[in-house]
């Protein structure tokens, strides 16, 4: 099982910024994840990627690829109190689920 983060590279955030949509990323889509899988992926290491994608469009491309799949996900919006505007649209979770799933949906991005 893992899970898969895709932040916007096109937005410059600092690597905190990005350290912390990730997070919120992460966190939101395992909340949205059934109990059982949560136990089964906390078991064995709770395995993540984290990937780019360049615009607010491709993340809810991506997003619907998950939901067509079965796939527990969550698009992150930013509160806008620091770097960005409010409600900028920042990261995406897929997962955590089978690494194949995942893979359809989010397996021909690039490593952030």
């Amino acid at each position: 099982m893992k899970q898969t983060i895709v932040a916007r590279a096109d937005l410059g955030m600092g690597q905190g910024k990005l350290a912390a949509q990730v997070a919120h990323a992460s966190l939101s889509a395992y909340e949205e994840t059934g109990t059982k899988a949560r136990k089964r992926w906390k078991g064995e290491g709770q395995k993540k990627v984290v990937v780019k994608a360049n615009g607010e469009s491709e993340l809810f491309d991506l997003a619907e690829k998950a939901r067509a799949e079965g796939v527990p996900h969550a698009i992150i919006r930013d509160a806008g109190h620091t770097q960005l505007d409010p409600g900028t649209v920042t990261a995406l979770a897929v997962g955590p689920a089978d690494d194949d799933i995942v893979d359809k949906v989010t397996g021909h991005l690039s490593l952030y």
